[in-house]
């Protein structure tokens, strides 16, 4: 892929049980406002889906919503199918209630960046712009 034109891609999912999704149709939005293209791909997406969603919209970044607890494992997942399939290059960030003391092995594991509970949406549109591509 060559320098990518148009729009900053995002997928913004909401992986596992959890059925809160308000906060991720916030940033979803937010990210719109600022001018990039969203893909929601709604409640209780398998890390297979958001990944096979990531990669045939040519996304170049996920963000994922997890509020249930399952976030250690969640982002794992969906790190490792973006090795297995080659697609590294789209960057995963993610946002929720996750334990300070998760933040630094999540980010170890290949997370880009973790927003907790008191992110601004302005701060989340900012870091993407900055690091996203």
């Amino acid at each position: 892929m060559g320098v990518a034109a148009g729009p900053i891609r995002v997928v913004v999912a909401k992986p596992g049980l959890d059925g809160h999704d308000r906060g991720a149709k916030v940033i979803a939005r937010a990210l719109r406002d600022a001018g990039m293209e969203v893909i929601y791909t709604g409640l209780h997406q398998t890390p297979d889906q958001i990944v096979d969603t990531a990669i045939q919209e040519d996304a170049d970044a996920i963000g994922l919503s997890i509020l249930s607890g399952a976030h250690n494992t969640l982002f794992a997942a969906v790190i490792q199918l973006l090795k297995e399939r080659d697609a590294e290059d789209i960057k995963v960030f993610g946002g929720g209630i996750i334990p300070e003391a998760d933040i630094a092995p999540l980010k170890e594991l290949g997370v880009a960046e973790i927003f907790t509970p008191g992110a601004t949406t302005a701060s989340i549109v900012e870091w993407v712009r900055a690091n996203v591509r």
